[in-house]
């Protein structure tokens, strides 16, 4: 049992008498899964109270905790959930908002609190995130390209005899949200802390001007063939056939696999863009059924969870990006850590409004017909996705 969080753990004054957490958690890998029940050992030896851990699928969990907290069957913390059913969640009553619980939030980086914040409340505590980024094979490109010049130069350079130097799939809208971001697009306008549902900026000028920046890296620079998917893209890079590609946490355990000496890094800034690129930050974190009938003992199990010593033990159990700034600069040395951590930093977490339901299929479509041949009008199309948002969003 590690200090600090003995210490965590011991602050909470004992309840009158034990009692049983129930927690729910998605959570398949088998190191994950003992490191889980680790920390609950170490709380119930501490705290005397019980843990049961209940394993829910993860595409399940929302929906679940909705269908039972008003019962008083639900769980009292789930570890872990995603910023994106928030909204959903806050809205129906069932979780529980976690200011309280948050002793320094300095420890903490701040794109993930705030992804977990839902109109001006905190509704979890943040236990790691994920963003894509530009990962590059050190044997074709040696050096991280840091200007948007230097990038293309080099993927060119790499193209070519069924070589690629770069490639993505160029009509998925999360993966390319970076490049809109960095040309002033976004998604809901963010008015200080509170997403603006009515206010949608993806069919703006810089929106219109990122679309056709991904068409010219089909038409213009001929690096992106078409029917180039994902999946098609991994396995070029998995081979060694691909240079470049943009892609997140989840791919590296294959990169790894395959031998490959790899680098992370920020896309870099497009040309003319006022912005960085800052992709999609997505954020897991502990949250709390808003009737649980033992409050104080979940909260202390929670922060026990997200303390860096804790934050630490989980990276080295499954490889998640912390989100402990303290742990990140320990963990310096680890490429994949420190790649995504310094992207996660500067990214844009995705909405967590219900709303967001509604932009997904118009955006994709707009995206995926601006790539399908030279010169088409990005900003007709847009417009005509961002009309449908509108109407579908009451």
């Amino acid at each position: 049992m590690n200090r600090l969080l003995t210490l965590s753990l011991l602050a909470l004054s004992t309840p009158a008498s034990a009692v049983t957490l129930t927690v729910w958690s998605h959570f398949t890998d088998t190191a994950e899964v003992a490191w889980l029940k680790a920390q609950t050992a170490s709380y119930t030896r501490l705290s005397g109270n019980q843990v049961k851990i209940v394993n829910v699928p993860l595409d399940k969990l929302a929906d679940q905790l909705i269908a039972t907290a008003k019962k008083g069957k639900g769980p009292d913390l789930i570890v872990t959930l995603p910023q994106d059913r928030f909204g959903q969640l806050v809205t129906a009553g069932v979780l529980e908002p976690m200011d309280a619980y948050v002793a320094r939030r300095g420890e903490f980086d701040r794109t993930t609190l705030t992804a977990l914040t839902y109109r001006g409340k905190l509704y979890g505590l943040p236990m790691f995130a994920e963003s894509v980024a530009l990962v590059y094979n050190k044997k074709l490109v040696p050096t991280a390209p840091t200007s948007w010049n230097e990038f293309i130069r080099v993927a060119q350079k790499n193209t070519g005899g069924g070589k690629y130097g770069f490639v993505t799939d160029l009509s998925n809208a999360y993966m390319q949200y970076g490049l809109i971001s960095a040309y002033g697009g976004y998604v809901f306008k963010n008015n200080s802390g509170t997403l603006d549902v009515k206010d949608i900026g993806l069919a703006n000028a810089g929106a219109a001007r990122a679309l056709n920046l991904l068409n010219d890296l089909r038409f213009k620079y001929k690096l992106v063939p078409e029917g180039m998917t994902g999946d098609k893209a991994k396995a070029a890079f998995l081979k060694g056939d691909a240079a470049m590609i943009v892609t997140g946490p989840w791919d590296m355990g294959d990169i790894k696999k395959a031998g490959i000496n790899y680098g992370i890094t920020a896309l870099p800034t497009p040309p003319g863009a006022p912005n960085p690129w800052s992709p999609f930050v997505g954020v897991q974190g502990i949250v709390m059924n808003a009737y649980s009938p033992n409050k104080a003992a979940a909260a202390e199990f929670a922060r026990g969870m997200v303390t860096g010593v804790a934050q630490l033990s989980f990276n080295q159990a499954g490889g998640r990006i912390p989100v402990n700034v303290t742990v990140r600069r320990n963990l310096a040395a680890n490429p994949i850590v420190n790649g995504f951590g310094r992207v996660i930093t500067s990214g844009t977490p995705m909405p967590n409004v219900p709303e967001m339901g509604q932009v997904w299929t118009p955006w994709t479509e707009a995206i995926t017909e601006g790539v399908k041949k030279p010169g088409t009008n990005a900003s007709a199309l847009l417009a005509k996705a961002v009309q449908t948002m509108q109407k579908n969003i009451k």
